[in-house]
């Protein structure tokens, strides 16, 4: 097992629109095509993880009117490339370990909003199949996106085969 004391504690999230579609965030002043990915970010010193989950959903996306649908069992970790220069990696941690969520999103479009916290992750979001998720991320964290995808498949609607997304 790999030992994940150098690997920054984060959260993920999956939101579910209620037909199984799965929201997807383009980061900003991120170059494509692999820029899209789902709300994460860190954990603060002693917080629970479903409420870190719930912080960074509301804090990157404007999203509050939602229902837990379940989480990984165990932490999802992927490193940061070599010459990664972001300020996590500057910080010392050799990648990220990720407890993951899924939420059902119970809400109104309208609720989304990318300004939400002031510092935004975020210049452009839409619905897309789960198992997109994957080739849109950059491939450094395409495997936890594979993770993630078994992990909550029962949950979204997939693409059937030789069909394209919405």
């Amino acid at each position: 097992m790999k030992d994940l004391s150098k690997y920054r504690p984060n959260v993920g999230v999956v939101l579910l629109h209620p037909d199984g579609r799965v929201w997807l965030g383009r980061r900003a002043a991120t170059p494509g095509p692999y820029n899209w990915q789902f709300p994460q970010g860190g954990v603060d010193a002693g917080e629970d993880l479903q409420d870190a989950a719930r912080r960074e959903l509301a804090e990157e996306t404007g999203a509050r009117s939602v229902s837990y649908l379940g989480r990984t069992d165990d932490w999802v970790a992927y490193d940061f490339p070599k010459n990664h220069g972001g300020p996590k990696a500057a910080r010392g941690w050799r990648g990220q370990k990720q407890v993951w969520f899924a939420f059902r999103f119970d809400g109104q479009e309208a609720e989304f909003d990318l300004l939400a916290h002031g510092e935004p992750e975020f210049d452009a979001w839409r619905w897309a199949y789960l198992d997109e998720a994957p080739e849109l991320i950059v491939p450094f964290k395409r495997a936890a996106y594979e993770i993630v995808v078994q992990a909550f498949a029962q949950f979204a609607a997939l693409r059937s085969r030789g069909a394209t997304a919405a």
